[in-house]
Order: C-alpha cells, then sequence, then structure tokens
C-alpha cells in the first residue's frame, strides 16, 4: 500500500470517528427560565405538550428492586401474553438469566404470539450466537441495533439504551435493567447490580409500544400494527403517566428537556438517583438555580463498585460545585449502584433508562416515564431512604481533600464528558 492511500485511509478513519463524536441534533444553549410548580396544571399543560405523547390517565404503576423481583415479574408478564411481546435492551448478555428469557419468548412465540425483540450491537457484545440462533428457530424475530455496517458507519455511536418490555399492548416496564446475570440478586452485594424497573398496566402502555415500534421501523422497515399491538385498553388504575422519548435522529433534547423542566419547576425537593451523573453546564446550572431557591436536593451515586472508572472521575469532577451549592451526595456502598429516578416536590417521579449525562440526553436512543402521582412519589421516596440507609455520605471538605493524583484524574475524565 502506498503512502498515498495509507493518508487516504487514515482521512477517511479520522473523518468516521469525527461523525460519530458530533451529537447529530442542535444543543439546547438557554436557560429555561422560570417554570410554573411541577403539580400545577400548567406545567403539565407544558410537558404534555412539549414532549411528544399527551399526560394520560387511568393506568396502575407499580415498582420492582432488583433483579430478585424484576425478572420473575417480567417473565411472568412474557408468560401470560396472548397476542404480542416486543422487547428492547441494551444489554442481553448470555447466561442463566438469558436462558430464562429465551425459553419464556419463544414459548410463547410457538404458541403463535408475535414477538419481537431488538437488542444493542454494542451492548450485548456477550451474547452468544447460540442465544440469538435459540431465538430466531424459537419464531421470535430478533433485530440487533445498528450492528456494524460500512454504509452507516457514521451512526456507530447511536445506540439504543432503550430498556422497554411491552405485552399484549396493555402491559409495559421500563428502567435500567439488562438481560443479564450481573442484575439477578437484591443489589447488596459487589457482583450484583441495584437496579429497578416500573410498570405500566394500562392506557399509557401504549406509549412505550409506539417508542418500540419507532426502532423496530428503524431496524427493519417494518410497522407492527393492528389491535395484536395497539389494543382499546381500558383503566387500570388512576394514575397519570407520559412516556417520554429521545434519539439523535428525532426529538434528540427531549430527555434533557424534560429534566430541566423537572428542575426549573421543583418548588421544595428533588431526589435524584444517578448511576452517571455527568451533566452539562446547562443542567448544572439548573440544579444550583434550584439550590439557590430553598429546593432541597439529596443525590445518590455510585460508591466502590463502578462499571467504568473513567466515567466515575469525570462525575466526581462535578461533586464539588453541588455540594458547595448545598446539594447532599450519599455513595452506595455494596454494589454497583445502576438506578435512574427522579422525584420532584413529592409528586412527579420520573424513572426509565436515561442517564444523567450527555450521552442519555445526546447521542443515545433512550426512553422515561413520568409519574404523576403523589402516592408513587412517596412509595419512591422510600426507595431513596433505604439506598440512603446503605450508602456513606460525602462532605465538601471529604470531596476537597482527595488525594491530588485523585483530582487530575478527575479534571481529565471530564474533558471527555462529552461522550459519557
Amino acid at each position: 500500500m502506498t503512502w498515498a492511500a495509507l493518508g487516504a485511509f487514515a482521512a477517511l478513519a479520522i473523518g468516521v470517528l469525527v461523525l460519530n463524536l458530533i451529537p447529530q441534533t442542535q444543543q439546547l444553549v438557554h436557560p429555561l427560565g422560570p417554570l410554573s410548580p411541577v403539580d400545577s396544571p400548567q406545567f403539565r399543560r407544558e410537558i404534555g405538550n412539549l414532549l411528544g405523547p399527551p399526560i394520560i390517565e387511568g393506568n396502575a404503576v407499580e415498582d420492582f428492586q432488583n433483579g430478585a423481583e424484576i425478572f420473575p415479574a417480567m417473565l411472568e408478564a412474557i408468560r401470560s401474553a396472548r397476542t404480542s411481546v416486543d422487547m428492547e435492551t441494551y444489554i442481553y448478555w448470555s447466561g442463566h438469566v438469558a436462558d430464562e428469557f429465551v425459553q419464556a419468548l419463544t414459548e410463547r412465540a410457538r404458541a403463535g404470539v408475535r414477538v419481537h425483540v431488538i437488542a444493542d450491537w454494542v451492548g450485548s457484545v456477550k451474547m452468544h450466537h447460540d442465544v440469538v440462533q435459540a431465538l430466531r428457530d424459537g419464531g421470535v424475530h430478533f433485530e440487533y441495533f445498528h450492528p456494524l455496517r460500512w454504509y452507516d458507519i457514521d451512526r456507530f455511536n447511536n445506540r439504543t439504551h432503550r430498556k422497554l418490555l411491552i405485552v399484549d399492548g396493555r402491559v409495559a416496564f421500563t428502567g435500567g435493567v439488562g438481560i443479564a446475570d450481573e442484575w439477578n440478586g437484591h443489589g447488596d452485594r459487589p457482583d450484583i447490580w441495584r437496579d429497578m424497573q416500573i410498570r405500566i398496566t394500562g392506557p399509557g402502555a401504549l406509549q412505550m409500544q409506539a417508542v418500540f415500534e419507532d426502532n423496530w421501523i428503524t431496524t427493519t422497515g417494518q410497522a407492527l400494527l393492528g389491535a395484536e399491538y395497539y389494543p382499546e385498553v381500558p383503566p387500570a388504575g388512576d394514575v397519570a403517566v407520559q412516556t417520554v422519548a429521545s434519539s439523535p435522529e428525532g426529538g434528540g433534547e427531549n430527555l434533557q428537556l424534560m429534566y430541566l423542566m423537572a428542575i426549573d419547576g421543583a418548588r421544595r425537593s428533588i431526589d435524584l438517583e444517578a448511576a452517571y451523573f455527568v451533566p452539562d453546564d446547562l443542567t448544572m446550572a439548573a440544579l444550583k438555580r434550584a439550590l439557590a431557591r430553598g429546593v432541597r436536593i439529596r443525590m445518590v451515586v455510585p460508591g466502590p463498585y463502578v462499571d467504568s472508572e473513567i466515567i466515575k472521575s469525570a462525575s466526581q469532577n462535578r461533586w464539588g460545585e453541588m455540594l458547595q451549592a448545598g446539594a447532599h451526595i450519599w455513595r452506595f456502598q455494596p454494589a454497583m449502584f445502576h438506578n435512574k429516578l427522579m422525584i420532584v416536590d413529592d409528586y412527579l417521579t420520573i424513572a426509565g433508562s436515561a442517564n444523567f449525562d450527555n450521552r442519555s440526553f445526546s447521542l443515545n436512543d433512550e426512553s422515561n416515564v413520568l409519574v404523576f402521582d403523589r402516592g408513587f412519589a412517596a412509595k419512591m421516596t422510600e426507595v431513596v431512604e433505604r439506598d440512603i440507609a446503605q450508602s456513606q455520605e460525602l462532605s465538601l471538605e471529604q470531596w476537597r481533600h482527595r488525594p491530588w493524583t485523585r483530582r487530575v484524574l478527575d479534571w481529565l475524565s471530564a474533558l471527555g464528558a462529552t461522550q459519557y
């Protein structure tokens, strides 16, 4: 190969890298300004119209804590399916849990239920070929999201981080859990991740069905229509919910806008559980404005067990600003902490797949559910307080007196924050 050819190849590789690293949509750059309180009719009108599908009444909402509760509930829902099962996940790794889902999904597919699964190609790199083959041989329509192909390599950095399971268009799960043995337990030891899922039963499940279909169409070019996927769903409870989705290819700023509106609409309290806390300057400014107007902010973040040291360092670089502004930060001790949860003013609960970082705000496909209900918010506050009880609080003095090598590593890690 000639030097000219090598140079051309290098230039092409650099160009592809740049295309993957830069966000594909315009970033939010201006503060939102004063918003009505999150529990006001005006806030519901704004968020219900601005961020996609409307707020929908008539749902039952339940939480499940850690894989010991999450996996049995998801598998039970799959086994009860009569018309359709649609699942989208970032992580599907081979192991005991993967095999249980293969068995449940293929049993339903052989029974005539229409079963579709999307797994992210990067996130599911530990999914062995025999698992994929077992799904397909069992009648499951399985696809990878953005596998490596030369003609769309510029989209390689766009991953689906969504975690969705929708059954018969009536029951839907979302949260942070992956289909892997690493979640199979109580989240109370280093090798088992701490996480949570939310189940929506009622007409709100149809919104998650539509989010799944968005990526099914992107991946296959096929639309899933009919009563198997979009039935008439009667009310199942009295809770109002809204599903918010984002993707660089459409609605890329929805998740960040959702968090900013919730923060600027806070009047009393924000409880935030963040597996990855690496906010940009605009989001940091919103959090500090909330603290300045007297909002209590409690944060639970990972402690000694993490899956990415560089993200932990970038996150630590931001903790000082929050502590100095008056926030309280706790580091979860027993296990790898993977929760994504926000509770505002004991009324609005936000949970789903999105982390509190630029990758979730700008690069990944994500989806979160908003729950407008004081009873559910009270239950989620109890979850936060149980996590705090298993955490160590970090003081500003402790943060300031960490070793100089740690400070340098944190600063260097933060330089790449747009990719975390």
